[in-house]
């Protein structure tokens, strides 16, 4: 009896260690615990590996260099070189040459007359910009920067009738070569030109009365009237007028290199040149003369005890 009771006691205790392993064998039943079904395989799941966020490394930008110290004269410094950057004097006659084909070819680029331009003109000295001096007449036939397809602070322009060079005018022109410092100076005349037919006319008998300041303005053209006189004998009435025309050129720049020597100075030095030409009123065309000619009265100036010697105000007028 005794033996069955053990039985039955050792079958409830491994039914017990069965199901309930730790309350019939301790902490060493749990090491022996029946198997459990695993549950079905997940696949790994890696951890998020967080990397450090390190801050944007941008590329090491070395700044430009600094300009070269400046000395104190960085204003002339910088004046000068834009001088030296302005064309010389066969550049500007190439340019007036092109801006003219331009004006009558009705292809005009109608340069630097925008707003831009007009600021410019207000913050910039013309000294930079300014390629040619041009002295014309007053006649509104003549428009000087549309003929030569120019605009603001490209032509250093002399208005005056019949285009004579006397002291306003010499005046003027040595302020345009000699500050504005352009590199040519162009002696315009015109076709139809009012007053060198004034004075032809007066030369000839046939002129009428004339305001009391016009014959001091226009006595100047008078030499040249005479001087086509003779050149060319067998052309009367108005039909020397053309002739006196260019004869008007000539003797605009002979006067001027009497008057001045500076002008003189700029042209042997080759810093300018000074050309003639003539404008048709009719057609648009500039018609140049030859450089030779100007070169030739040069030396004839050069040669006559009368002209002009000091280059300075101030240093009397002989």
């Amino acid at each position: 009896m005794n033996r069955i009771i053990k039985l039955i006691i050792a079958a409830g205790c491994i039914f017990s260690l069965i199901a309930f392993p730790v309350a019939c064998g301790g902490d060493d039943a749990a090491e022996h615990k029946a198997p459990v079904k695993k549950a079905e395989a997940k696949p790994e799941v890696k951890p998020e590996v967080k990397h450090e966020v390190k801050p944007e490394v941008k590329p090491e930008v070395k700044p430009e260099a600094a300009p070269e110290a400046v000395p104190e004269t960085a204003p002339e410094a910088k004046h000068e070189a834009k001088k030296k950057a302005k064309p010389g004097p066969d550049k500007a006659i190439e340019m007036l040459k092109a801006g003219n084909t331009r004006f009558v070819d009705g292809i005009p680029n109608h340069p630097h007359i925008n707003r831009a331009r007009l600021i410019q003109a207000g913050k910039e000295n013309q000294g930079d910009h300014a390629y040619a001096t041009v002295i014309t007449c007053s006649d509104s036939r003549v428009p000087v920067e549309l003929l030569f397809d120019a605009g603001i602070m490209d032509i250093f322009v002399i208005r005056v009738a019949g285009n004579v060079c006397d002291t306003d005018e010499a005046g003027s022109i040595e302020y345009g070569l000699a500050h504005v410092n352009t590199p040519v100076l162009v002696v315009l005349g015109h076709t139809q030109c009012g007053a060198v037919t004034a004075v032809t006319h007066a030369v000839h008998g046939t002129g009428h009365a004339l305001e009391r300041n016009i014959p001091p303005l226009v006595d100047n053209i008078e030499p040249a009237v005479r001087l086509a006189m003779v050149k060319h004998p067998d052309v009367h009435g108005d039909d020397i007028i053309p002739y006196a025309i260019e004869e008007n050129i000539w003797q605009g720049i002979e006067d001027l290199f009497m008057a001045s020597p500076a002008s003189r100075d700029i042209v042997n030095s080759g810093r300018a040149k000074v050309v003639g030409a003539i404008y048709d009123v009719g057609t648009g065309i500039v018609n140049w003369l030859p450089e030779h000619k100007t070169m030739d009265i040069l030396k004839k100036v050069e040669a006559n005890p009368d002209r002009a010697m000091n280059a300075m105000a101030g240093g009397g007028h002989a």
